[in-house]
């Protein structure tokens, strides 16, 4: 996730860091758990089952071959 930029809130992810995924690079690995992909569904957004982290898609995100 290059440009992921993760804030107390959501981790907001651009085109190109799609799949989204869990854990992301840039979370410490003591917060490791097995990785899941996410679906964004049609609102874009998406949470993590395991640690409860929300994924969504920056606003006017094109979304390519998903």
């Amino acid at each position: 996730m290059t440009q992921a930029k993760q804030t107390m809130s959501y981790v907001e992810l651009d085109g190109k860091d799609l799949p989204a995924f869990c854990p992301n690079p840039a979370m410490p690995i003591w917060s490791s758990h097995p990785r899941v992909y996410l679906d964004l569904g049609h609102d874009g957004e998406g949470k993590c089952p395991y640690c409860g982290t929300i994924y969504r898609l920056k606003p006017g995100t094109v979304v390519k071959g998903h």
